[in-house]
């Protein structure tokens, strides 16, 4: 159901020293950063985890004025797509339209939704890198 959560930070490097040493005696540790180029302004973002897979993220810049994100996990683009358009028509704003986000990792397809309090939802699929044009 969950697939990842993520925290606004005011200090990215003071919460990283924290996260850091209190996360690695669990074996959690830092295994993918992304830089504010990366996300176009909107913050860096530091993704904890275990096996090369971030499930907690912690986030400055931009992120930090929007209080908490989580993403669900889609079974398919096509449940990306679909939360993306009911989200929408319950009254949320987008936050990023359905969409590979190469960024990540090859076949991530991702939307974004702010809720009613701005708070960041994602729909995620994890999908094999396809060729444009290619059914999802």
């Amino acid at each position: 159901m969950i697939d990842h959560i993520g925290i606004a930070v005011a200090d990215l490097a003071r919460s990283r020293a924290f996260y850091d040493a209190a996360l690695a005696p669990l074996g959690i540790s830092v295994v993918m950063e992304v830089s504010e180029a990366m996300t176009g302004g909107q913050g860096a973002h530091l993704g904890y985890g275990r096996g090369g897979k971030p499930d907690f993220w912690i986030g400055s810049g931009k992120a930090a004025s929007g209080g908490v994100h989580v993403a669900f996990a889609a079974t398919d683009r096509a449940g990306v797509d679909a939360f993306h358009a009911a989200a929408l028509a319950a009254g949320g704003q987008d936050n990023g339209a359905p969409g590979l986000r190469p960024e990540y990792h090859p076949g991530y397809y991702g939307a974004f939704i702010l809720d009613p309090d701005g708070n960041n939802i994602e729909a995620v699929h994890h999908g094999q890198a396809q060729q444009e044009g290619e059914a999802a």
